[in-house]
């Protein structure tokens, strides 16, 4: 092949909200030659901000991919990068990045340092075993401190950073950086934005910092390699770049710690650095395990190794709309090499699917390619039945690889066309809109026949809604967003229930009787076990039944909103020889179950949100007391220099519109993030209210 694979580099970069994501992502587009003058996402011209919605607020809604090349000390490298949004709305988007990459830049800001969506963000790429390495950006900014930020690392994120770079001074005296490997100074050349800089002799008054960090460096990586310990106490002096960075490589793509780097991205210094540092510290693809998957036929686990001889092995993680080419589906390549015009086995549908175009990204634009080989990130076209998190592979050689899992909806509205010409076109493109965004769903209330679009958020929705008009030129009417309540019965109930049609030709007999159970709040979804011994149900009519209960679920009996955390156990059922079939026993399970949950108490569940609120000092009073009005349980509130941080459990139904009376009560001076927590039973004041109002309304 002729690219080699311990070259390439698959990173995301991720961070809270306005730290620096996209402006980095730009300088080292520029930097790399990609792109010939640097965008602003300020002035709406970022690279990776290519939808029209991002470019109009300021924020990466969607994660963009593109790929630049890095030479250092006379070698290429192909950096796959995919710049994720910060905002906790958008969350699938980093989730469905960081389980396909092999490495990750997080990105703190000098002066807000370790926020909330950090700390989402960080705990993602925990789950996924991702290798990291910090970059502490804005050290131009007033009030920046970066000695505070690497103690929040330890404190909030119990990471292990080993500080690689420090800054020469801070806010409007940020003039560069101290590489403690070289023991030199870098400073950048304002004059051609940042693209050249010069290394210098340690400052004067920085001489003995840079000796004090050094040290807590080699202690850090003493710990991982016997030989540098045993030099360490020897002769620290002799210890050179060289020695060091195979350890710190291998410290980190083992997770051990978190090189930290520092610059200012918006001022065009410490780029490049941190560039070098992606390709000496971040893993290539064959520094990863090998990818493990099911084989469908024998349902044994199998791995692939990252090899481009190998059986192909691809997972589709992302699927976007483009106007020019149609479906684009995003794929990492595990293993195998994948020609343009190949046909692929999609494990999930057991189809067949041709691949008309392989095409690199960069943002939206595109670049076709003849072949991708293992270690990779393309997006194809012509793909038709497919899904996130589908498996791709060659048919002889079948492999499933771990799905990803992603959160449920919280808020709800109501919406219809303004013209009855539109039904069809809305439809559509809200089927196009959830196959792009799985925590993005549609379904028709069975009371009300008003269709209902769910999503993360009230501005995930708000974005959704503008899509339809400006993408797919659809005007909707939509309610006011409301809480997507769930509900759960919380005592245990046997039931046994028949189910029989006479119409004259064959008819339908199903008889089956089972236990529905209430499971933990921590568990989601249906549990179903089979006991019906002795073949008193054949087995081929238990998938039905399955499947009936499923979809019953969706809708229950007490308040109408969809039932979680359910046992179903089938105890004993009977057949009739002629009458039974399959989609009897389903209608059967379907009508049971709603007959059982009219036995029993039901309650109703609300999303919980985490809250935190940073205020200034002034503002305490104001803002606990609005809380306490919203029925919220403040859990912690910690001090930084003259401002106040709240830390709440808050119901989602009390939070609508929040932004706007926080910035009333505050003087537009405190800030907030809110994501998802956990679901929990409503008080009976509120149940009564839910359940007398209703639950949707159009305007």
């Amino acid at each position: 092949m002729s690219e080699k694979l311990s070259n390439i580099r698959n990173i995301g970069i991720m961070a809270h909200i306005d730290a620096g994501k996209t402006t980095t992502t730009e300088r080292i587009l520029f930097y790399t030659g990609k792109n010939y003058k640097i965008g602003e996402v300020d002035e709406g011209t970022a690279t990776m901000d290519w939808m029209v919605q991002e470019q109009e607020r300021g924020i990466t809604i969607t994660s963009a991919a593109t790929t630049v090349f890095w030479k250092r000390l006379n070698e290429e490298h192909k950096i796959n990068i995919i710049d994720t949004p910060g905002h906790v709305d958008f969350t699938v988007e980093v989730e469905r990045s960081l389980r396909i990459l092999d490495g990750a830049v997080a990105i703190f800001c000098a002066v807000g340092g370790v926020e909330p969506q950090s700390e989402t963000v960080w705990r993602q790429a925990n789950k996924y075993d991702v290798p990291r390495i910090c970059y502490v950006n804005k050290m131009d900014r007033s009030g920046a401190n970066f000695h505070a930020v690497i103690d929040q690392l330890r404190e909030k994120l119990h990471a292990n950073p080993v500080v690689l770079a420090l800054p020469i001074g801070a806010e409007d005296e940020f003039s560069g950086t101290i590489d403690l490997l070289e023991m030199k100074a870098y400073v950048w050349n304002e004059e051609d934005q940042g693209v050249t800089y010069e290394a210098y002799d340690i400052p004067e008054d920085m001489q003995d910092e840079a000796q004090e960090y050094r040290e807590k460096m080699l202690d850090s990586l003493s710990d991982f390699d016997d030989d540098l310990a045993m030099k360490y106490l020897e002769d620290a002096d002799s210890i050179t770049p060289e020695d060091l960075i195979p350890i710190i490589r291998k410290a980190t793509i083992g997770r051990q710690i978190q090189p930290v780097l520092c610059g200012s991205s918006f001022k065009n210094k410490g780029v490049q650095k941190l560039l070098d540092a992606i390709v000496m510290y971040l893993p290539s693809p064959l520094d990863m395990p090998d990818i493990r998957g099911i084989n469908p036929k024998t349902g044994k686990e199998e791995t692939r190794s990252c090899d481009p001889n190998a059986p192909l092995a691809a997972l589709a993680f992302k699927i976007a709309t483009d106007p020019f080419v149609g479906k684009l589906t995003f794929i990492k390549v595990y293993s195998g090499t994948l020609e343009s015009g190949a046909t692929v086995w999609n494990v999930a549908t057991g189809k067949r699917e041709r691949v008309a175009k392989i095409l690199q990204m960069h943002s939206n634009k595109q670049q076709p390619l003849e072949q991708v080989s293992a270690g990779n990130i393309v997006a194809l076209v012509g793909m038709k039945e497919i899904h996130t998190g589908d498996s791709l592979t060659d048919d002889k050689h079948p492999i499933s690889l771990e799905n990803i899992e992603f959160p449920e909806p919280v808020i709800t509205v109501a919406i219809e066309p303004k013209t009855k010409d539109d039904e069809d076109k809305l439809m559509n493109a809200l089927a196009r809109l959830a196959e792009e965004d799985p925590t993005f769903t549609v379904r028709v209330d069975p009371d009300s026949g008003q269709t209902v679009i769910s999503g993360m958020g009230e501005l995930h929705l708000e974005i959704l809604l503008d899509r339809l008009k400006r993408e797919f030129n659809v005007d909707c009417n939509h309610g006011k967003p409301r809480v997507a309540y769930k509900e759960a019965i919380i005592q245990p109930v046997t039931h046994r229930e028949t189910y029989k049609k006479q119409t004259g030709g064959k008819g339908s007999f199903a008889e089956i009787e089972f236990t529905l159970e209430p499971l933990p709040m921590d568990q989601h979804g249906l549990v179903f076990e089979n006991k019906a011994g002795g073949g008193a149900i054949p087995k081929e009519f238990i998938p039905a039944i399955e499947k009936g209960f499923k979809q019953a679920m969706s809708n229950g009996v007490f308040a109408g909103f969809p039932l979680e955390n359910l046992k179903v156990t089938v105890l004993d059922g009977e057949t009739h020889s002629v009458d039974s079939d399959a989609l009897s026993f389903e209608i059967c399970a379907k009508i049971g179950f709603r007959e059982a949950c009219r036995k029993v108490s039901s309650i109703i569940l609300e999303p919980i949100m985490k809250v935190e609120i940073t205020t200034p000092d002034e503002y305490i009073g104001n803002v606990t007391s609005d809380l306490n009005r919203k029925r919220a349980v403040v859990e912690q509130i910690e001090a930084k220099i003259g401002m106040q941080i709240i830390k709440a459990q808050v119901p989602l139904a009390e939070m609508f519109g929040y932004v706007t009376s926080l910035r009333s009560i505050t003087s537009g001076r405190a800030n907030f993030s809110m994501e998802f927590l956990k679901y929990e039973q409503v008080p009976a004041d509120v149940q009564d209210y839910i359940l007398n109002v209703g639950r949707y309304s159009l305007l």
